[in-house]
């Protein structure tokens, strides 16, 4: 047999096991998960705030960590968004192509991005002791938004790329300015690709604990103001695990379920708008 077609056999074989190790793993993840929700999950845990305490309280909801995260990814990704644009339209389209600027900021975003979000968490807390801060909303927000900015620039980044530079010039050609073609071609050409970063940026910023910590503080009560301690999802797993009341600790396990049912949503939104890109380069 040709040595060639056993090494290709052997990679085939190699593909197939780790692929069914991941979704194995997944399901398994998930089994666990909805076993041991199903028995504790009802109507109250998404409509009720803690009773009790959220530590030791056996009665009431979510719908404060629920609320929370939500407030918090969506204040998080709409901050990110807003300074991603002017990062990636200035590196595409103003700066000069290929040089040692565009090269750098590139570089340092992949860093960004490589950093654990403790270390983002620990940056937060000390600013905010520096400036006499309590953990607020607010302060959530702006930590998770530097956590999900290098996803969004990076991937937005790429997108852009890939737009066919002819597009650009005929543009340029018929006299629209740059910043005209930043935002009516550019713009609506990477919509999918955008939407499918803002997706993951979002998925990233509702499932992140570490970041939120020490920022974001934690409460039974739904927040009213930005300045408001806010409780979210992966806080209110970890805490509902570490209490020693086994009815609190097994209704962490409907808080994992009901982040799981959001990011998994989040995964198919993006999927399904990857899908509209890839038709859209073809």
């Amino acid at each position: 047999m040709d040595k060639r077609k056993i090494e290709e056999s052997i990679f085939k074989i190699l593909m197939r096991v780790a692929t069914l190790s991941i979704v194995i793993s997944l399901a398994v993840i998930l089994i666990s998960i909805i076993y041991k929700a199903i028995p504790v999950m009802n109507w109250g845990m998404i409509s009720q705030t803690p009773q009790g305490g959220f530590y030791l309280g056996e009665n009431g909801g979510v719908l404060n960590a629920i609320l929370g995260s939500l407030y918090l990814a969506t204040g998080a990704t709409i901050l990110a968004l807003m300074l991603s644009f002017p990062i990636v339209f200035y590196i595409n389209i103003y700066a000069k192509k290929g040089s040692w600027f565009v090269h750098t900021v590139r570089l340092c975003f992949d860093i960004l991005w490589g950093i654990p979000s403790i270390v983002y968490g620990a940056f937060g807390f000390s600013i905010m002791i520096l400036l006499g801060m309590r953990t607020s909303l607010f302060a959530g927000i702006i930590v998770i938004a530097l956590v999900i900015l290098p996803i969004i620039v990076r991937a937005l980044d790429e997108v852009v790329r890939m737009i066919p530079q002819g597009l650009l010039d005929a543009s340029y050609s018929l006299g629209a300015t740059k910043t005209q073609t930043s935002v009516k071609i550019v713009t609506r050409q990477a919509l999918p690709g955008l939407i499918t970063a803002i997706l993951i940026a979002f998925g990233r910023g509702i499932g992140d604990a570490a970041a939120v910590l020490f920022t974001t503080g934690y409460t039974d009560n739904v927040p009213t103001s930005l300045f408001d301690s806010a409780a979210t999802l992966p806080l209110a797993i970890f805490f509902q695990l570490g209490s020693p009341v086994e009815a609190v600790q097994n209704r962490a396990f409907a808080s994992a379920l009901i982040l799981t049912i959001i990011i998994l949503s989040i995964s198919i939104l993006a999927r399904y708008f990857s899908g509209k890109y890839n038709k859209f380069k073809v």
